[in-house]
């Protein structure tokens, strides 16, 4: 790396860090940008003290001399930089393929999980279970905590647990992990990938080279279709998990027990069990595929059955997922504002059995016929909120015409106290109020936690003496 001339594009979350550990190295770093903003120069300051050439407002140029780019995760395939650096034959790595080209000799080894939802909470799960199981871990990557960071810590891990994204993967061409999962596949970015065929390509690139699992869901065949198509070491064994009783090479689910016949002594005749469902933090069905899921990853990697129940009790949800917010008059609200495409948002509709729903939001293409399908005979009422919420109003009026729907036609700062109003107008005793958008926040607010926030505060209201419980 010394001498070596690398252009890091995008100052931001990974851009920043791969440009000081490069200079650190003694590359001779350029790094550029699109924009010029204040915020950008406040950026570029520190780099610039450290011997970085920055380049703001042309991110489209390939620097003269460069031998190698390392991207963010978030710039498109198609971005003319890369076109410039396909033509003249340089590299394009991005930050999780630089942290895996620069681990030691005896790196810890990663066990890794993506899919369209679930991967931050599988990972979460994943960490709790290995360190229940008395080995050092983190949870990294796509979660928050650069993988980069931890790499080239002094901290001596036993394991890692990452999380990768499609955007991660497509530039990550000699990851290697010991054992990995795809939870799910669902249409997602594809103004980014171009196509669900690339975008389902690049999730599958978790698996090439997986040394003991490749674990995938049995209720989603893409996901095993993906471990078909892997390059995988000699002896690899592809793991599959779902919420009925399993099959030898499976985890699975038999009278309220998460049980394992994949790494069991005897999983031609017997299972092994790991935990009760009432061990998993909320125990929504989607959510115990997500531990299904983690302790298959924990089991490839040798942990005992008593570390995956210790770890699943020991593990609390981030907030604004599948979170309680509050029971007024015995109506239950629950907060999934995480919950920012359609699938994520199936899979929370199909936990509840009589739901008011707050919906709506940006859309990113999607259309709702699907969804609405799915979820009308749960459906007590609907209120819509955002600036696609005509979408869902449509597909509601073509899939579940008696469905009471409240259309709310407003972005100001009450709308969601509004919207929850509205959705206790709607219910009756025993049900479930669920904001689970299944859209992008940012028409209404900065991302979906400060808009799970407005929904917890607007229920908290509810809750004010004399109105409730």
């Amino acid at each position: 790396m010394p001498g070596r001339r690398v252009t890091v594009a995008g100052l931001g979350v990974s851009g920043i860090p791969a440009a000081e550990v490069l200079a650190a190295l003694g590359a001779r770093v350029t790094v550029v940008d699109g924009g010029d903003s204040e915020r950008h120069r406040a950026q570029a300051a520190p780099l610039e003290a450290l011997g970085v050439a920055v380049r703001l407002g042309d991110g489209a140029t390939l620097p003269e001399g460069t031998e190698l780019i390392v991207t963010s995760p978030g710039w498109k395939p198609t971005s003319a930089l890369f076109t410039a650096a396909e033509a003249a034959g340089v590299e394009v790595w991005g930050d999780v393929e630089l942290a895996w080209r620069l681990r030691g000799a005896a790196a810890a080894p990663w066990l890794a999980v993506t899919g369209t939802n679930g991967k931050t909470t599988t990972v979460q799960m994943l960490a709790s279970i290995l360190d229940a199981a008395g080995l050092r871990t983190a949870a990294v990557g796509n979660i928050g905590t650069p993988v980069l960071d931890v790499v080239l810590s002094d901290e001596p891990y036993d394991v890692l647990a990452v999380e990768l994204s499609s955007y991660q993967l497509h530039w990550a061409p000699s990851v290697r992990p010991h054992s990995a999962a795809v939870l799910n596949l669902a249409p997602d970015h594809l103004d980014w990938h171009g196509s669900m065929a690339a975008y389902a390509a690049d999730k599958g690139r978790i698996y090439e080279g997986n040394t003991v699992a490749c674990v995938y869901n049995l209720a989603d065949p893409a996901t095993e279709a993906l471990v078909r198509e892997a390059d995988v070491e000699e002896g690899c064994r592809a793991i599959g998990f779902g919420l009925g009783s399993p099959r030898p090479s499976e985890l699975g689910v038999v009278d309220g027990i998460l049980v394992d016949r994949a790494f069991a002594p005897e999983r031609h005749t017997s299972a092994q069990e790991l935990a009760e469902i009432s061990d998993v933090n909320p125990p929504a069905p989607h959510n115990i595929a997500n531990a299904l899921a983690a302790a298959a990853l924990a089991r490839a990697f040798g942990v005992q059955p008593a570390a995956v129940r210790d770890g699943l009790r020991a593990f609390r949800p981030d907030a604004h997922r599948i979170a309680h917010a509050g029971t007024v008059d015995d109506v239950t609200y629950i907060d999934d504002s995480k919950a920012t495409n359609t699938h994520a948002a199936e899979a929370s509709l199909a936990a509840y059995e009589h739901i008011v729903w707050i919906a709506g939001g940006l859309a990113k293409g999607a259309t709702f016929d699907g969804l609405v399908t799915g979820a009308a005979k749960r459906l007590r009422g609907v209120v819509l909120i955002g600036a696609d919420r005509a979408l869902i109003g449509e597909a509601l009026a073509r899939h579940a015409p008696e469905v009471p729907v409240v259309d709310l036609d407003r972005t100001d700062t009450g709308a969601m106290a509004a919207a929850v109003r509205a959705a206790r107008d709607l219910a009756h005793p025993g049900d479930t109020v669920l904001l689970a958008p299944a859209c992008a926040s940012m028409d209404m607010f900065a991302n979906y936690n400060v808009r799970g926030d407005a929904f917890a505060e607007a229920v908290r209201d509810l809750r004010a003496p004399g109105t409730g419980q």
